[in-house]
């Protein structure tokens, strides 16, 4: 259960070198961002981000199965499949720590009031506050308790997530949240942190940031520094975390020589926690059984505390975490790494540094907000491929990008966008030069023709000269 704890920070960014060999020529290193499709405006994202048609599970790759999922189709108003979910209701487990030992104040509920599918394919938790001042709001978690990979596989955790679209005062105590537990606290609720904990996404207060985090050990302090745990952040870049769905994944890898698990951010890897980081007993005491998924929106608690305090009378009642759907892949060992093949949300931001091929670019750590990696030294010939993005069946229109460039006077290029096949022809570009320095961003927005479906997206660079004219971080669609 996540719990009392400081803020985290993210992980700093490394100080680039002057220069670099690659590919023959030698090339600054730099951070970019690029993000190659879709110019939304604020006010356009928003309203789309804020009713979308819920969307099916992207189709497991190839090595990849799909072993639960959940896409919250149903008819408005109506409550969640309980042959998949089982609602945790009241203040606390029975016989457990009280206020869900996190110091939470609200009352869960099995009510369609906090917990209900929309009629759009999603499901909606809803916190509520009555004239009295008490709050309510919803908690679900999978019946099945199974959930780890094979021996020598991976097991993968997702959702398609809008956060709370409610920012400022009026978010104080706002505690979404998307995890798992070790399946031995079910029926127990006092082994915690040893069986372990695995926070896939936790937000508070509406910040624009959100955390991975893995508890483990014994608190507090031990060998995961309870009740803190080994954890990241990071930021949503594209639309924030409120304004828009994002993606939040979780891969637990036995294929490796060091067993890790991997936390994701619209198929970007922001932290990795590994087995040799404790002691043997410690991981195998977290790691050698099941997981459950829970989905919940708590309000107050330690975690909120600690990133300006809980709710009060400016907090604003009523703002719903929208869940696209969850699903649980396995793999044998021999699954691609994620963002796997069609599993990539047009919509969200597809990081730059996450391609599946490319030729001639080089990736390296960013200074822009959120930190992370972007790909550098791109020039004439050029490209990167993303493949199995999503656009859905309502057509995207634009694309933006975030780009910097530090190229001499004189030197540009364009930054296109093809689908299929790196010689077809572009579905729209946009030029770029100098912004200022290869850690100078900016976005840059475009139109495109109308796409609908799922594609393989290539950028490509094209330029009349052969120096370097872009960096690029992430980019992502609109409609």
């Amino acid at each position: 259960m996540h719990d009392t704890r400081v803020p985290l920070t993210p992980l700093p960014t490394q100080k680039r070198h002057p220069m670099r060999e690659t590919s023959g020529r030698r090339r600054p290193l730099r951070r970019a961002l690029v993000a190659v499709l879709g110019a939304l405006s604020l006010a356009a994202t928003a309203a789309t981000a804020a009713t979308p048609a819920g969307a099916s599970a992207p189709t497991p790759p190839s090595g990849w199965s799909q072993v639960f999922v959940d896409d919250f189709n149903g008819t408005a108003g109506t409550g969640v499949n309980t042959n998949n979910w089982q609602y945790a209701t009241g203040t606390g487990y029975p016989g457990g720590a009280a206020n869900w030992g996190t110091g939470e104040i609200e009352t869960m509920t099995s009510s369609t009031n906090n917990v209900s599918l929309d009629g759009n394919g999603n499901l909606r938790i809803t916190p509520r506050r009555d004239a009295a001042g008490n709050w309510t709001s919803g908690r679900i978690e999978t019946r099945r308790t199974d959930f780890q990979p094979p021996s020598g596989g991976k097991l993968r955790i997702e959702s398609r997530i809008q956060l709370p679209n409610v920012t400022g005062t009026a978010a104080r105590g706002y505690w979404p949240a998307f995890w798992a537990l070790g399946s031995p606290y079910r029926g127990n609720y006092w082994n915690w942190p040893s069986v372990g904990e695995l926070d896939i996404m936790e937000n508070a207060n509406g910040l624009n940031t959100v955390h991975a985090t893995m508890h483990c050990g014994t608190s507090p302090g031990g060998p995961c520094n309870e009740t803190s745990g080994i954890g990241s952040s990071t930021t949503c870049q594209g639309t924030t975390c409120q304004a828009g769905f994002h993606t939040y994944a979780m891969e637990w890898d036995r294929s490796t020589s060091v067993e890790e698990i991997r936390f994701y951010l619209d198929g970007r890897n922001y932290h990795t926690v590994r087995a040799n980081q404790v002691d043997a007993t410690t991981w195998a005491n977290a790691t050698n059984h099941g997981y459950f998924v829970i989905l919940n929106v708590a309000m107050g608690g330690g975690f909120v505390d600690a990133f300006g305090g809980g709710p009060d009378g400016n907090t604003v009642p009523g703002h719903s975490m929208v869940v696209d759907y969850v699903q649980v892949l396995q793999s044998s060992g021999g699954g691609t790494t994620p963002p796997p093949t069609g599993n990539r949300d047009a919509y969200g931001t597809v990081q730059a540094e996450s391609f599946d091929q490319q030729s001639g670019t080089l990736t390296e750590s960013t200074t822009d907000s959120g930190g992370g990696q972007n790909i550098g030294a791109l020039a004439n010939g050029d490209w990167a491929l993303y493949k199995g993005v999503n656009f859905g069946s309502t057509a995207a229109k634009q694309f933006s990008a975030r780009v910097a460039s530090g190229a001499a006077s004189g030197v540009s290029g364009l930054v296109e966008v093809r689908l299929d096949s790196r010689t077809s022809t572009p579905i729209g570009s946009f030029a770029v030069g100098n912004t200022g320095g290869w850690q100078s961003w900016r976005t840059v927005p475009a139109n495109i023709s109308d796409v609908t479906g799922t594609h393989d997206v290539y950028l490509t660079f094209t330029s009349g000269q052969p120096a370097d004219f872009v960096n690029v971080n992430w980019f992502t669609f609109g409609r």
